[in-house]
């Protein structure tokens, strides 16, 4: 019997190569990095969601410690380090970062202006209320279950949502030759526009921008350009410009640019610090002071003009200068 352990295999690095990136490939889009478009999560956290709903960690219930939690998604369905699998359910819980979140914490999950979280042992989670629509009736044979990872218990390859969350809180992912970015939309809009499509199944794009207006960010600001989204609803590719929400305020010898939204994404505190920093250079004439006002009742920037200073010169100097 020939010894296959001693035998020499000729292949081509083309075919070795091609063969096994496509098999990566295909395991890095469906099982890591993007979202499915019917639920619009990403594996790890239909898995964070579905282990919570299985351990009972519910709104309706008390929060859980955080590492339990973990501890369970890790062990049970998803594999993978504890600390990836704490950042994508801390990021879950994130006003600044999604429209609806689907995890409540207790505890300090973070900021707008780039802090951490604090470590899983100390914070407490549950699952939403919204985040009971993404999981409603799936014990009644909704969706299609598979074997986890060891072949032990059954998940869900898809959650049974009643809305369409790719859009409602969009999705960001970069994958093996694909990538996606998707903004976040009006939870009533979407729900508007997707009944509008059940009940017309013949109406085009004009139809749907009419209840769609465009992006709804949860940090605010105003999206401009509505060619830009047709464009992107119509072809899935489209630019959509965000700029800060601001007023001027106060007499003419002590106005104030106070910002109150800003575009989404973008860290606070590097904003207020880009902008102090075009102050200090003197890269426009004008500006006085800036300040990070920012408290309980919600976000603000106060910017202060010199007498006399050009309030739209300084304007449209940081709208093209800074995030």
């Amino acid at each position: 019997m020939e010894d296959v352990n001693k035998k020499i295999y000729d292949y081509s690095l083309e075919y070795i190569m091609g063969d096994n990136f496509a098999k990566y490939a295909k395991t890095i889009i469906q099982d890591r990095a993007l979202p499915d478009v019917r639920d619009g999560l990403k594996p790890v956290q239909r898995r964070i969601l579905y282990a919570m709903y299985k351990d009972g960690n519910t709104y309706d219930k008390p929060t859980k410690k955080s590492a339990k939690a973990v501890g369970n998604i890790m062990g049970f369905y998803h594999p993978h380090g504890d600390s990836s699998i704490y950042d994508a359910l801390v990021r879950m819980s994130q006003w600044w970062k999604n429209n609806h979140c689907f995890v409540e914490m207790q505890g300090n999950n973070g900021s707008m202006d780039g802090d951490g979280p604090a470590a899983m042992r100390y914070t407490e989670a549950r699952l939403s209320k919204i985040a009971g629509e993404m999981l409603k009736d799936i014990g009644k044979d909704t969706v299609l279950m598979s074997l986890n990872y060891d072949d032990s218990l059954l998940e869900p390859t898809v959650l049974p949502a009643r809305f369409p969350n790719l859009l409602v809180n969009g999705a960001t992912g970069i994958s093996a030759g694909y990538a996606t970015n998707i903004p976040p939309h009006n939870l009533g809009e979407v729900i508007d526009a997707t009944i509008k499509r059940i009940e017309d199944p013949n109406c085009d794009l004009n139809d749907i921008l009419k209840i769609i207006k465009g992006p709804d960010f949860p940090t605010g600001g105003v999206a401009e350009g509505a060619k830009g989204i047709a464009e992107a609803l119509r072809t899935g590719r489209g630019k959509v410009t965000v700029r800060c929400k601001y007023e001027i305020t106060g007499p003419k010898s002590n106005r104030q640019i106070i910002i109150s939204e800003i575009p989404y994404d973008v860290n606070k505190s590097a904003l207020v610090k880009k902008i102090d920093e075009i102050r200090i250079d003197k890269k426009v004439d004008g500006i006085s002071e800036v300040r990070d006002e920012t408290d309980r009742n919600g976000l603000q920037i106060a910017i202060d003009l010199k007498k006399g200073a050009n309030e739209d010169l300084i304007v449209n100097y940081l709208l093209k200068n800074t995030d």
